[in-house]
């Protein structure tokens, strides 16, 4: 599809606006496509403003952009307006999505996705997610108004996985782990305020924050999660009363909060009035052979300090956007109260197919595929980076998730070595944006997860070699 609507946005000069294209039959001939893949292609370039499509009559090249509406007004006033927060006693909110457009752009052609956030397609479970949405649309009021809370089979769902101490009363469906971050910061931290973060930490988080006019407060992370010193120095320094951390393979360090710190974390935050926002989100994502999982901190909380957040996105789609939010005590209000001005709920279709999905067989079959598979994927791309990058440090290597953390070497400029990576065909993630403020160090996140194989694996690195010995050169 990617490619015909290539081929057709370049002949678009060849028609005149408002003129009409080839039939889709003449397309399907021509070019030697289905006619679904031409259907896309034009959906492609009509989202793009570039035709127009009318049922019944064709396709047509789009009028010049402005010709209908005259000249471009003046939208100057608009810098001033959204600058506006400067000027009151409060934190600026800045809107920078880049360090997630990183993992969500799709790379071009021929290049390498080393900086994907989600499964490559073959490790998707596409004929189960399509038998569950066409199992979901039979189900008796598939199309009527959901709860707001979601629907209580699957409130129960995530609660029996998110363990003993929450139940499906307290849990809310959501749209996605990004939509539910979004919801409890915005619950638990008013503009201006301090929160907490781990550092480094996942770049979606901190765009939250920062839109939404808090001030993310960066807490050293190493091998074994957060230090619970520097994390109790950070709660008395600031008066902040949200931390928020990934205490299983956590974004991007891998790092697992080890069995000590775990009370200690929750101790420290009851202890200064806290919340704790635990994001669970690739606990579906274990590798064959890790053994046990620690269980999330939630099932540790008696006392209401924790609000979970699970997802289903990272072990199905990026489209399947199904999450949860678990918290105990008045706040669940408050959560609820948020979610439902900003979404109304989550589409009823999307959360029976959910239940659909995870209560067929086919779910724990492709949880074990995924597995062994990202296990193979992570083992080669360890082996092929200390083998022909040995310069590159891997101070460690996790049991689950989809990304290696490097370490560069002293005065790489990170940023230089990603655009000569992208000249090389291979996409890579600097590590700046991971950090609330300045980084110790250069960084690059490595994603195994997004690629075909073992074999576009070692493709990968020897083109990674190839930019650093242009950087180094």
């Amino acid at each position: 599809m990617g490619e015909l609507a290539r081929r057709l946005r370049s002949e678009l000069d060849r028609y005149s606006p408002g003129g009409k294209l080839p039939s889709s039959r003449a397309l399907v001939e021509r070019f030697r496509v289905s006619p679904v893949t031409v259907s896309r292609a034009l959906a492609q370039l009509a989202a793009e403003g570039l035709v127009v499509t009318r049922p019944g009559a064709g396709a047509f090249r789009a009028e010049a952009p402005g010709a209908a509406a005259g000249a471009v007004g003046d939208t100057s006033w608009q810098e001033v307006s959204l600058s506006a927060d400067a000027a009151a006693d409060v934190v600026p909110r800045s809107v920078d999505a880049s360090g997630v457009l990183a993992t969500l752009a799709a790379p071009g052609p021929g290049v390498i996705e080393f900086n994907g956030g989600y499964l490559h397609p073959s490790l998707q479970p596409e004929r189960a997610l399509s038998a569950a949405l066409a199992r979901a649309g039979r189900r008796p009021g598939a199309w009527e108004r959901p709860p707001v809370d979601g629907l209580p089979e699957l409130r129960e769902w995530f609660a029996r996985g998110i363990g003993g101490a929450v139940t499906a009363a307290e849990v809310l469906v959501t749209a996605g782990g990004q939509s539910a971050l979004t919801t409890a910061l915005r619950a638990l931290a008013p503009p201006g305020a301090p929160v907490l973060v781990e550092s480094p930490t996942y770049p979606g988080l901190l765009a939250i924050a920062r839109a939404a006019g808090l001030r993310p407060v960066p807490v050293p992370v190493d091998t074994d999660g957060v230090r619970p010193d520097l994390l109790a120095a950070a709660f008395a320094a600031t008066g902040a009363r949200v931390f928020v951390c990934q205490p299983l393979f956590q974004n991007p360090t891998g790092a697992v909060l080890s069995p000590e710190r775990r009370p200690e974390v929750l101790r420290i935050a009851r202890a200064a009035g806290a919340f704790v926002v635990e994001d669970d989100f690739v606990r579906r994502l274990v590798h064959e052979g890790a053994g046990p999982l620690p269980r999330p901190l939630a099932s540790d909380d008696r006392d209401g300090v924790v609000v979970h957040v699970c997802s289903l996105t990272k072990a199905t789609s990026p489209s399947f956007r199904v999450s949860a939010l678990a918290a105990r005590g008045p706040v669940l209000e408050r959560l609820r109260t948020i979610q439902v001005v900003d979404h109304f709920f989550v589409p009823r279709p999307l959360q029976e197919a959910a239940l659909e999905l995870v209560g067929a067989p086919a779910w724990p079959r492709h949880l074990r595929a995924v597995a062994g598979e990202l296990r193979e994927r992570r083992e080669a791309l360890a082996a092929a980076l200390r083998l022909r990058l040995p310069e590159l440090a891997l101070p460690h290597v996790p049991a689950g998730g989809y990304h290696l953390w490097l370490r560069l070497p002293d005065g790489t400029d990170e940023t230089a070595l990603a655009a000569a990576a992208l000249r090389a065909g291979v996409a890579v993630a600097p590590g700046r944006p991971y950090f609330a403020a300045e980084p110790p160090a250069a960084h690059l996140r490595v994603s195994f997860a997004a690629l075909s194989g073992t074999g576009e694996i070692a493709e990968g690195v020897r083109r990674l070699r190839a930019a650093c010995d242009e950087v180094g050169g």
